[in-house]
């Protein structure tokens, strides 16, 4: 493992390093390498990129199925932080009841401008198999393009990264970006592994409550994002409006019966 790699693995561990280590404390090869939080921003869906098959698209196709998509921003040949972080982010999506394809889309696209189709497809395959699941293929595209169109959408979702010249190798952080069906940025899940959890509530916030039951939907009431953290986190506050709420359904619902029990003996006699 070259030193490189080193920092950017402890990096990633650090969620945004950004608010742990004062910038200018920064080793030179991560000056300018980082995840901004851009929550609310909206992707240029008009940007065009090529597919594993090498066909050119617009990033707007996979976005106008009414779904989420998890987006994911490495490159096919890192030797390292990338296949870590693909790791633990099919990890965490193969313990979703969810799949791909059906219920969100994911896309992954290189930073490096050099690959190409046959490094994306190859690594689609890969993936894929590892994920397991039929269908799958449908629904998570592998992207490569220009310099100019993948600066502009890492840059919309604050994702930094640098090419380091010396060591032929991309210096970034590690995070996936969840934008809504829209195309804006609702959240961005930070390191390497990603809780089921976390995943979940992602996708239900930035569906607006258009996928999952209607116990997913009061699970997520019950959470909120902890920037502090990196993750959802139970929100106490709401528990006990939401507790609040229930004992007075149910005590309503206790006096309905009992007046109407008192107006049925007051008639019997």
């Amino acid at each position: 493992m070259n030193l490189l790699s080193s920092l950017l693995l402890l990096f990633s561990t650090l969620g945004n390093a950004g608010d742990a280590v004062q910038t200018k404390r920064l080793p030179h090869e991560l000056k300018g390498v980082g995840i901004e939080d851009r929550l609310g921003s909206q992707v240029d869906l008009g940007l065009t990129f090529r597919n594993e098959e090498g066909e050119e698209v617009q990033l707007g196709s996979y976005f106008n199925k009414g779904k989420p998509v998890l987006l994911t921003l490495v490159y096919y040949e890192c030797p390292m932080l990338c296949n870590l972080l693909f790791r633990g982010f099919v990890d965490g999506i193969k313990k979703l009841q969810w799949s791909v394809g059906k219920d969100y889309q994911i896309v992954t696209l290189s930073i490096d401008p050099r690959e190409g189709s046959d490094l994306a497809q190859a690594k689609k395959e890969n993936t894929l198999e590892g994920y397991g699941r039929q269908g799958s293929e449908t629904g998570w595209a592998f992207l490569t393009g220009s310099e100019k169109q993948i600066k502009a959408l890492a840059s919309q979702v604050g994702f930094g990264y640098r090419y380091e010249k010396e060591q032929d190798e991309y210096a970034h952080g590690a995070a996936i970006f969840v934008l809504t069906p829209g195309g804006k940025l609702s959240r961005t899940l930070y390191g390497i592994q990603f809780s089921p959890q976390d995943l979940k509530l992602g996708l239900l916030e930035a569906s607006e409550g258009k996928i999952g039951t209607i116990l997913d939907q009061f699970v997520m009431m019950c959470f909120r994002y902890d920037p502090d953290s990196k993750g959802y986190s139970l929100y106490a506050f709401k528990l006990v409006q939401l507790g609040g709420a229930v004992t007075v359904v149910v005590l309503g619902l206790y006096l309905i019966v009992f007046w109407r029990r008192q107006r049925k003996g007051s008639v019997a006699s």
